[in-house]
């Protein structure tokens, strides 16, 4: 698979998985809205939310696509964001499009950013399979 159909793929995605880390070391993974911009996941959520609290205590985090067919997984770190005028008004333009009456609150608590070190992607079986390493 290359790079092209993954982002393709994320972009495109309506729903996600995030999967994160309890305290005590179990995993935990939630279902949540998203949108892949600027080769970062952006998401939004309450802050005392499990998965959020997660985060807080341990960034790493990962989110995949909810096809079996259609591979693609980021593993990545989560920050809790605020943005820039520029990113709000795509995030919210990118929210609107997707899901219609759906808007991120960009400048307040809740909205978060997963960086990708990592990804992995394959469609219709293993030979295609892919991966793809991120600047930190």
């Amino acid at each position: 698979m290359p790079w092209s159909r993954a982002a393709e793929l994320l972009i495109g995605a309506r729903n996600y998985w995030l999967a994160t880390v309890r305290p005590d070391g179990r995993p935990h993974v939630a279902p949540l809205w998203g949108a892949w911009m600027d080769d970062a996941f952006f998401f939004q959520g309450a802050p005392t939310s499990r998965w959020a609290r997660n985060l807080a205590a341990n960034p790493a985090a990962s989110v995949h696509l909810e096809s079996g067919t259609d591979v693609v997984i980021v593993e990545g770190v989560v920050a809790h964001l605020t943005t820039d005028d520029d990113l709000a008004a795509r995030l919210i333009e990118a929210w609107r499009e997707k899901y219609g009456r759906m808007e991120p609150k960009p400048a307040t608590d809740g909205l978060y950013r997963l960086l990708p070190h990592t990804a992995r992607g394959w469609s219709e079986g293993l030979q295609t399979a892919a991966r793809w390493m991120f600047a930190s």
